[in-house]
């Protein structure tokens, strides 16, 4: 089969029609950039999901962060996006406005010096991101530990694929098969949503962030359209199990935990915490956070489960965009209303 044979299968498709999801906020912006909704039968539906590490952290996470800010000799440290996202009344970037030092980083890891040289100072990293981006935070936690530095803490609100999307289909979100999240299954393996392939009888395409392995992937999941199967089409990656170091040295410093996600309240063990026996690197993660819209016309809660897209927004296009994101869907190049806004999309 090749890829040109593979075009011309998604764009004369004729069957069912059928609600797709890309799980990955990276997988949104190639879908986007790559120009695939165009290639695809009008049957064939694309929904984008709650991948994007920024749409989902709670509203009261930011505003966590924003009262540790006011606190003397802290500095909150984020990722560049986290600093626009609205809490339930201003941002990161409004309380540095305000006086606040926030330092915006590429890696935590870039703490470690800043701390060293500032011990005066207490760095309170904002620990945002899924299977992907934790373990770096159990690597940053190690280096902590073995170089004695006592001046940095983090704030986690770390989340997990599988228990989304289980939450999503046990409520009714309309949709027929994913695409599955690379990043998260080259370390987790893509084994871990075959459970949920079964139980629900949904297609899984685990796929890269090339047009051509995500045509590769869309077709694989059309094929198989009401199977309960995982199929990997980014072998070069991704394996059925995890990285057995990386889980290691996870499991070591983080234990499951429930979370709440912006918009879809709080779901049973989704997230992770650092666990009891390090408490003191951890800035006040313990105990569930709380959501609330900074402007309550806002839909990205029913865009994050598929049930809308962005152009359904009473907003989009008109006070909410990039400059002025009323929703964490709009911060993110990964979020979804970005995407959309940015590519003018309307499919």
């Amino acid at each position: 089969m090749t890829i040109d044979n593979i075009k011309n299968y998604l764009q004369s498709y004729d069957g069912p029609d059928l609600n797709i999801m890309e799980v990955c906020g990276s997988h949104t912006d190639a879908i986007s950039k790559n120009g695939i909704p165009s290639m695809l039968s009008k049957k064939i539906h694309l929904l984008s999901g709650p991948g994007c590490p920024v749409c989902v952290t709670p509203s009261s996470y930011i505003d966590k962060l924003i009262d540790l800010s006011k606190e003397p000799g802290n500095v909150i440290a984020t990722f560049g996006d986290l600093i626009r996202v609205p809490g339930s009344s201003k941002s990161l970037s409004d309380a540095k406005g305000e006086g606040a030092e926030v330092l915006m980083l590429y890696s935590p890891l870039d703490l470690i010096k800043t701390a060293k040289e500032d011990p005066d100072k207490n760095y309170i990293f904002a620990a945002v991101g899924f299977e992907t981006t934790t373990p770096v935070y159990a690597v940053l936690l190690d280096r902590l530990i073995e170089e004695n530095i006592k001046n940095v803490k983090l704030l986690t609100a770390l989340k997990t694929m599988p228990e989304v999307i289980s939450h999503l289909l046990k409520n009714k979100a309309p949709i027929d098969g994913f695409i599955a999240p690379g990043h998260v299954s080259a370390v987790t393996g893509y084994g871990i949503f075959e459970p949920i392939a079964e139980e629900f009888d949904i297609p899984f395409g685990v796929s890269g962030f090339k047009g051509e392995e995500l045509l590769i992937a869309l077709y694989g999941i059309v094929k198989n359209a009401g199977k309960g199967v995982v199929k990997n089409y980014y072998p070069s990656v991704v394996k059925d199990e995890p990285e057995e170091e990386t889980k290691r040295i996870t499991d070591r410093y983080f234990v499951m935990c429930d979370a709440v996600w912006r918009g879809m309240g709080k779901i049973e063990n989704s997230g992770m915490k650092i666990r009891p026996e390090y408490a003191m690197y951890d800035a006040g993660s313990d105990g569930l956070f709380t959501d609330e819209k900074k402007n309550k016309a806002c839909i990205c809660d029913q865009v994050l489960m598929g049930k809308k897209k962005p152009f359904d927004c009473p907003l989009f296009k008109k006070v909410c965009n990039p400059l002025s994101p009323q929703g964490a869907c709009m911060v993110s190049t990964e979020g979804s209303c970005f995407s959309y806004y940015s590519n003018d999309r309307r499919d």
